[in-house]
C-alpha cells in the first residue's frame, strides 16, 4: 500500500491518502487540505484533478488505449452493435440473449416523441442551428414527461434514460427535416437503432427509403466510438448538472449546450472545413508549411489529442470506415483526396511523428459523415445522439454514489481587495 502523500505549508502538515483504481495512475485524497491547510490546489482546466470515481470508461492517453467496462473500443466497435453498447455503458454487461432482447424492446418502444412536442419546431427560424433546436427540445422534454423526472426513484431513472436514449435520433432528425422544410417521418421500430435514424433523417413519405447496409454499418461505428470519453467537458457539464439534482432531461440538455463548442463537439467540423479550406492535394505542401510556421496562426485541424500522446484508437477504427464508404459509395470530390492525402503525409512526416499529432477521430467522423449526406451543421448533433448513452451512464452512476456532493469548485481570486461603497454624487 503507498504511503499517504505529505503537504507541508507555513508550519501545517497534512497527510493524504492515496488512492488506487484498478487501473490507471494513483490519486492523492486531497478533500481535507484545505481544513488542514487553509489552502487549496489550483489547477485550470482540471488537467491533474479527479472529480469523481467511476467504473465506466478508462483511457490511457499514452499508450492509446479506450476501454468502455473494460472493453477494447476497437473489438466493440467491430464486433458489436450501438444497442448493445448501450447495455454495456448503462449496466456494466455485455447483454445475454434474453436481456439483448428485452433492452431492445424498451428502447425501441420509446422512440416517438409527444405529438405537442413536434409543435415545437415551428417556434424556430428556419436557418436556426440545429444544435439550439436540440438544447430547447431536450430541455423541454422535462415538461411532457413528468412521470420520469423524480431522481430519487431508480425506475423512474431507468426510464428516462430509456427515454433520452430512443427519442434523440427522432428529435435529430426532425430537426434536419426542418432545416430544409421536409416532412417528419416518425420511426419505425422494425429497423435498426442507426438503420432507422438514417430514414428518419434522409427518407421522405413519398417513396420507400432503402437502407445501404455499408452506411448503415459506418453509423453504428460511428456511434459506439463516440458513446463515451471518461470526464471530458460535457460529461462533466452533466454531472455537475446532475449534482444539483437537477431532472435528466436538464441535465443532458446542459450537456449538448457544452458538446456545440468548437474545441469539444464542434471539432470534427472544424476538421472537415479545413480540408475545404485546402480544396485540392496540390495544396497540401503550403498549408503544411502554415502549420510548422510559428508566426502562422493556421493550424492543422483534427490532428493531436487533449489526452492521446499515441494514435487515437478510435481513428484507427474510423479511418477503415472512411476508406470503406468512400470506395463503396464512388463519391468525386476532391476533399476526400485531400483527406487521404493528408493523412499520408501526417503518418509520415517527422514533424507530427515527432510531436504526436497523428489523425484523430474527429479528422475522419467529418469525413464519413460528410459523405453520407450530412451537412456540416449536423455533425455535432449526431455527436449528441451517441453521446446521450454515455451521459446517461455517467449520470446514473453519480447519482448512484453516496459520497456523491454538490458541485462547487474554489478559485484564485485576483480581483479588487474590500472597498467602501461612494454614494454616485460623491465619486470623481
Amino acid at each position: 500500500m503507498t504511503e499517504p502523500a505529505t503537504f507541508s505549508v507555513d508550519g501545517k502538515t497534512g497527510n493524504y491518502p492515496v488512492l488506487a483504481g484498478s487501473v490507471g495512475p494513483e490519486v492523492v485524497d486531497i478533500r481535507k487540505l484545505y481544513a488542514q491547510t487553509g489552502r487549496f490546489t489550483y489547477d485550470p482546466g482540471f488537467t491533474s484533478t479527479a472529480a469523481c470515481e467511476s467504473k465506466i470508461t478508462y483511457i490511457d492517453g499514452d499508450a492509446g488505449i479506450l476501454l468502455y467496462r473494460g472493453y477494447p473500443i476497437d473489438q466493440l466497435a467491430e464486433q458489436s452493435s450501438f444497442l448493445e453498447v448501450a447495455h454495456l455503458l448503462l449496466n456494466g454487461n455485455l447483454p445475454n440473449p434474453t436481456e439483448h432482447a428485452d433492452f431492445t424492446r424498451n428502447i425501441t418502444r420509446h422512440t416517438m416523441i409527444h405529438e405537442q412536442l413536434a409543435q415545437f419546431y415551428r417556434g424556430f427560424r428556419r436557418d436556426a442551428h440545429p444544435m439550439a433546436i436540440m438544447c430547447g427540445i431536450v430541455g423541454a422534454m422535462a415538461a411532457f414527461y413528468h412521470d420520469s423526472t423524480d431522481i430519487h426513484d431508480p425506475q423512474q431513472r431507468i426510464i428516462a434514460s430509456h427515454r433520452l436514449i430512443a427519442k434523440m435520433p427522432t428529435l435529430a432528425a426532425m430537426a434536419y427535416k426542418y432545416s430544409i422544410g421536409q416532412p417528419f417521418l416518425y420511426p419505425d421500430n422494425s429497423l435498426s437503432f442507426a438503420g432507422n435514424f438514417l430514414r428518419m433523417t434522409f427518407g421522405v413519405p413519398a417513396e420507400p427509403y432503402i437502407i445501404d447496409p455499408v452506411v448503415e454499418d459506418a453509423m453504428e461505428k460511428l456511434l459506439i466510438l463516440q458513446a463515451d470519453h471518461e470526464q471530458n467537458a460535457s460529461t462533466s457539464t452533466v454531472r455537475l448538472a446532475g449534482s444539483s439534482g437537477a431532472n435528466p432531461f436538464a441535465c443532458i440538455s446542459a450537456g449538448i449546450a457544452c458538446l456545440w463548442g468548437p474545441a469539444h463537439g464542434g471539432a470534427n467540423e472544424a476538421a472537415l472545413n479545413m480540408l475545404r479550406e485546402i480544396g485540392r492535394p496540390e495544396r497540401i505542401p503550403e498549408f503544411i508549411a502554415r502549420a510548422k510556421n510559428k508566426d502562422d496562426p493556421f493550424r492543422l485541424m483534427g490532428f493531436g489529442h487533449r489526452v492521446y500522446k499515441n494514435y487515437d484508437p478510435r481513428a484507427k477504427v474510423m479511418a477503415g470506415v472512411a476508406k470503406t464508404i468512400l470506395d463503396k459509395l464512388g463519391i468525386d470530390d476532391p476533399i476526400f483526396d485531400v483527406a487521404r492525402e493528408l493523412e499520408h503525409i501526417a503518418l509520415n512526416d517527422p514533424y507530427f511523428i515527432d510531436k504526436k499529432l497523428y489523425p484523430n477521430v474527429d479528422f475522419y467522423s467529418g469525413v464519413v459523415m460528410s459523405a453520407i449526406g450530412f451537412p456540416t451543421s449536423m455533425f455535432t448533433v449526431l455527436f449528441a445522439i451517441s453521446r446521450t448513452v454515455g451521459w446517461i451512464a455517467q449520470w446514473t452512476e453519480m447519482m448512484e454514489d453516496p459520497e456523491q456532493k454538490i458541485g462547487r469548485p474554489r478559485q484564485l481570486y485576483t480581483g479588487p481587495t474590500h472597498r467602501d461603497y461612494v454614494p454616485l454624487n460623491k465619486r470623481a
